[in-house]
């Protein structure tokens, strides 16, 4: 919808990170082949990069570049709220998938445990399906990526 909505306003589009531009000119054949209206493809006024931050109301997100499930995947963190929005990252008791083009495994993995598993235990963890989790918790149960005790 994005292509569209720029047709009607003038508003800027921001993210992902630029190693994602080839899944973004992707998007007419990718809609076409689940059946969905084709979506052209476009890129966005503002690429995200690590270190970027983003104002959302009162709270400062920081950006961090996690590739793995794709290359230029990001999720956000503001530590004022001891919040991350996950996106397909990190999940309660599991990770995102790497199976898509340019995927990587042992990047998720080390992204998870470098970046992600150096925030505060009690950092509130929300994923881009299914139920929250902290930090701590996957830390201690999360079968792909527990940490050595």
């Amino acid at each position: 919808g994005v292509p569209m909505l720029l047709e009607r306003q003038n508003v800027p589009v921001i993210g992902p990170h630029s190693d994602d531009q080839f899944l973004l000119d992707a998007l007419p054949e990718t809609t076409a082949s689940y059946g969905f209206p084709i979506c052209p493809a476009f890129t966005p006024t503002r690429w995200l990069h690590e270190g970027d931050t983003l104002n959302v109301g009162h709270f400062t997100f920081n950006v961090l570049h996690t590739a793995g499930h794709t290359p230029g995947h990001v999720v956000f963190y503001c530590a004022a709220a001891q919040l991350l929005i996950a996106g397909d990252v990190l999940f309660y008791e599991s990770i995102g998938r790497t199976d898509f083009p340019r995927g990587n495994h042992q990047d998720l993995l080390d992204n998870i445990r470098n970046k992600l598993f150096s925030l505060p235990d009690n950092t509130l963890v929300i994923p881009g399906h299914a139920r929250t989790t902290t930090i701590g918790h996957e830390k201690q149960f999360n079968p792909y990526v527990r940490m050595a005790a």
